[in-house]
């Protein structure tokens, strides 16, 4: 099911699902259905992951005349992030491809050395933004802005001690994250800062759940800015996979539905590059994922 949070000019946030190129109301479906469902996706992730199979059976179920009253075209809608405000901080893995693991020793304060274990860091909730908003440079905190193209996994269960082999059990789906960051921003070392920024994790359009993603670990990522390609490449290169994360995470904290893991970036980013490249005013940023969509972002500076 291909999930995704929505407004029109006549409503507030809204959960949604696309059904045959439109549209459908979750809350409205349910209600057409005899059975309650939620406005917010966070309150569908708390049903469970079962709910997916249900919600699938339900709408192959319900005749196509029933859709046309709860139903939007895609141009009546604005689509939000997915998770507008996670719960916790998004968990993010540095390092996590081979190729970018160099480039970053090449450029940064990262020694070339493969990670033995997944490196973690973490960016607040207030750093998600939706497809089509504005990633704001402070100009008085960054003159690096760089970007990230990744696969992000969303948790659909609690989980703790989560054996490798049955990691993606507790995966709900997958979106996209752009994980923005300011590499002039570090401190001793310390990410949150270059990572953590207000509208720094651009993030959707739609979240696929899982049973529609046969293999997350083959999924084509590209990056555009203003129209040249600058990233390119496929899950299956990432040196922790999905279930090393998840077991590994669980290991050090108790994984609960709705968290966010952002998997990593392959090779191809501005501090990477020789010479440097940046983000800069009106920069048009496309982040993609294979299977489920482009998320569209243009650079805003401001001096604060």
């Amino acid at each position: 099911m291909k999930l995704l949070t929505y407004n029109t000019k006549d409503t507030e946030p809204r959960l949604g699902f696309l059904h045959n190129n439109q549209v459908i109301d979750m809350e409205d479906f349910g209600e057409i259905s005899n059975f309650p469902l939620p406005s917010d996706m966070l309150d569908l992730i708390d049903m469970g992951i079962e709910i997916i199979a249900e919600l699938n059976e339900m709408v192959a179920d319900t005749p196509e005349d029933y859709f046309k009253e709860i139903a939007y075209t895609l141009e009546e809608v604005t689509l939000l992030a997915p998770i507008q405000r996670p719960r916790k901080n998004i968990i993010g893995i540095g390092l996590n491809y081979t190729e970018h693991v160099a480039e970053s020793a090449r450029t940064l304060d990262t020694t070339g050395k493969l990670p033995q274990k997944p490196i973690i860091f973490s960016k607040p909730p207030t750093t998600v933004t939706g497809t089509n908003t504005e990633i704001v440079k402070n100009t008085k905190l960054t003159s690096q802005l760089d970007w990230e193209v990744e696969l992000a996994v969303v948790i659909g269960k609690h989980g703790k001690y989560v054996p490798k082999a049955e990691a993606l059990d507790y995966v709900f789906g997958y979106t996209v994250i752009n994980d923005i960051s300011a590499r002039d921003c570090r401190r001793e070392g310390q990410w949150i800062v270059s990572k953590g920024q207000d509208t720094f994790a651009p993030m959707g359009p739609i979240l696929v759940t899982k049973d529609e993603i046969e293999n997350p670990h083959n999924l084509n990522l590209s990056l555009k800015v203003n129209g040249i390609e600058k990233q390119n490449s496929n899950t299956k290169f990432m040196l922790f996979n999905i279930n090393d994360l998840i077991e590994d995470l669980s290991t050090v904290f108790t994984l609960e539905p709705g968290d966010i893991i952002a998997t990593g970036t392959p090779a191809g980013v501005g501090a990477g590059r020789d010479p440097q490249e940046w983000l800069y005013d009106g920069d048009v940023v496309e982040a993609t994922v294979e299977g489920i969509g482009t998320i569209v972002n243009t650079v805003k500076e401001i001096s604060k």
